[in-house]
């Protein structure tokens, strides 16, 4: 089996990946595996995970109303690597 490195990540991500996995039970290594194994197909959402994703998107959108678009569109420019480009 292959393994990876992945350097240079942003503490948030950390902690975001750290408390995704302490939610499902799981280990952060466990937890990465996971969505890396769902996001190239290698592996199918079992229904207890669907269930948690559901509760996960309630519990984010209890509050009514809507988060705000800007700081999404900031997070995903972020996350492709050059926030400066939109500037």
């Amino acid at each position: 089996m292959s393994q990876i490195l992945v350097r240079n990540l942003k503490t948030k991500v950390v902690r975001g990946l750290k408390n995704r996995a302490a939610r499902q039970g799981r280990s952060l290594q466990s937890e990465v595996k996971s969505i890396l194994d769902r996001e190239t197909g290698g592996k199918k959402m079992t229904m207890e995970e669907f269930r948690q994703s559901c509760l996960e998107i309630q519990r984010h959108f209890k509050s009514g109303r809507a988060p705000d678009s800007v700081e999404i569109i900031r997070e995903a420019r972020e996350q492709r690597g050059n926030p400066d480009r939109w500037k």
